[in-house]
């Protein structure tokens, strides 16, 4: 039987899902795109045009709710790693957009430079249960205005797996195109492979940004995924109540599935969030609050309960350094995710409420996961696990260790064997250097990078995207 962690029972979600829609016909959301404006009062909204509000009704929701695929894949530039929505299982994203790095080498932080990227896609690119990549953080080696567009670059040449990113400027619409027709050959490829999705942060509380939607917007018609992503914080941007905060998101991303339907219809929708509370004593957003794992595994819930691919934030931390705070939140904010099956959980490799960018983190992130999903898979009681015969066998006061399902048992996939965490005794632990799980992450980091990328680039294509590279850093 699988281990179940639900947040909401049937009847608090569906609460949930009014109340957003009270909000959508009542309060409204701003909407500062003429052409937004246009598609939504057009569809049957009340618009306020000095304002730019629009009043989405309930029925313009269902049809946005109808409209939207519920199974899709995310495809890879290795088709090895082409990602079926929704999954069997819970798999992990990277977190995005943090500005300093842990050097590997040293230790020490740092502000993050493009290698980073490139660095963080190749451990990423060897993590089994990785399957979405966001460009984790924003090289200060960069000219601002076009750090989104390198960095995906660098991740689609260090990466091999599909690449989630934003799209903040019509601008740049062009250049991913590019990148994505170097790779697959054409735009038609583009549309059918779907090796990019762009993620779309709403602008809480009930705010739409003009230019990231547009952009977002034109994405469509190239077949591009849509991560939709609200960030209310409970007190600041968001109601200082859970529930409420939760609502509130949730017509945030309501308003955003509406538009994007009616941009493209059957435009493929990722239900997301990253919801967070705030430190009353000093306003910061805290990632790593249990008010936070709360809020989130229940809008993984509302997500699954409209149908959709899930990505939610979690396996988060606020802690400064890689340790025993890091590891205690982001285990508490990845639990309840995996135990509803969340499809995707981003928030790997970064603490300090995603700023702070370390590789060792990428490794021990991927044994919370793989822990986490072990307790999800719960305890086989087939038929073929029941060892009766065996007890039986063995009677009082006997040994299992001989028995033949013993040796087999122990090493199926019931009992999970870790690839960074010791069980030895303390003697040996003291023979062997006294080494800890972040010095074992550590040194798996160093084998990885030093080592041959497992699948790189065609060097053609790979000139190809840095030519592209070059353009952008000369015109946007």
């Amino acid at each position: 039987m699988k281990m179940n962690g639900q947040v909401l029972s049937l009847e608090e979600i569906k609460l949930i899902h009014q109340d957003s829609l009270r909000i959508l016909e009542e309060v409204g959301v701003k909407v500062p795109s003429e052409k937004a404006l246009a598609l939504l009062k057009e569809a049957g909204a009340m618009v306020d045009e000095d304002k730019k509000i629009a009043y989405i009704s309930r029925e313009m929701v269902a049809s946005a709710l109808a409209s939207a695929p519920k199974k899709f894949t995310l495809g890879a530039r290795n088709p090895e790693f082409n990602f079926l929505v929704p999954a069997i299982h819970s798999t992990l994203n990277m977190d995005g957009c943090g500005v300093n790095v842990i050097d590997f080498e040293g230790g020490q932080r740092r502000t993050a430079v493009l290698q980073d990227v490139a660095n963080a896609g190749r451990i990423f690119d060897e993590i089994s249960i990785g399957t979405v990549l966001w460009s984790c953080v924003t090289p200060s080696d960069v000219p601002a205005g076009k750090t989104g567009i390198l960095s995906s670059a660098t991740s689609l040449i260090h990466c091999s797996k599909h690449l989630q990113d934003e799209v903040q400027k019509m601008e740049e619409v062009p250049f991913v195109v590019e990148l994505c027709k170097a790779i697959l050959g054409s735009e038609q490829e583009m549309k059918d492979r779907k090796i990019y999705s762009a993620t779309y942060c709403t602008v809480a509380p009930l705010c739409h940004d003009a230019e990231m939607l547009e952009a977002t917007m034109e994405l469509t018609k190239y077949g591009a995924p849509i991560l939709v992503y609200p960030m209310p914080a409970t007190g600041s941007t968001g109601p200082a109540g859970l529930y409420s905060n939760i609502a509130l998101g949730n017509a945030e991303s309501l308003s955003a599935f509406v538009i994007f339907q009616l941009t493209s219809p059957g435009t493929p929708l990722i239900y997301g969030a990253a919801l967070g509370r705030i430190n009353p004593k000093s306003g910061a957003f805290m990632e790593g609050a249990v008010e936070t794992a709360l809020m989130l595994a229940a809008m993984g819930q509302m997500g699954k309960y409209y149908g959709f691919p899930t990505t939610i934030a979690g396996c988060l931390s606020d802690a400064n350094e890689v340790g025993m705070q890091s590891v205690l939140e982001k285990t508490m904010t990845a639990m309840p995710l995996v135990l509803n099956d969340i499809d995707v959980v981003q928030g790997m490799g970064l603490i300090g409420s995603s700023m702070t960018l370390s590789l060792e983190q990428m490794l021990i992130d991927e044994e919370i996961m793989n822990q986490c999903l072990r307790m999800r898979r719960g305890i086989d009681v087939g038929p073929e696990k029941n060892y009766f015969e065996d007890i039986k066998a063995v009677g009082q006061g006997g040994h299992f260790l001989k028995q033949k399902t013993t040796k087999t048992a122990l090493r199926s996939e019931e009992f999970y064997q870790s690839k960074i965490i010791g069980s030895d005794s303390y003697d040996s632990w003291l023979e062997k250097g006294s080494i800890g799980m972040k010095e074992e992450a550590h040194k798996k980091v160093t084998e990885i990078l030093n080592s041959e990328p497992k699948h790189p680039l065609e060097h053609n294509t790979e000139k190809v995207i840095r030519e592209i590279m070059e353009e952008a850093l000369a015109k946007l």
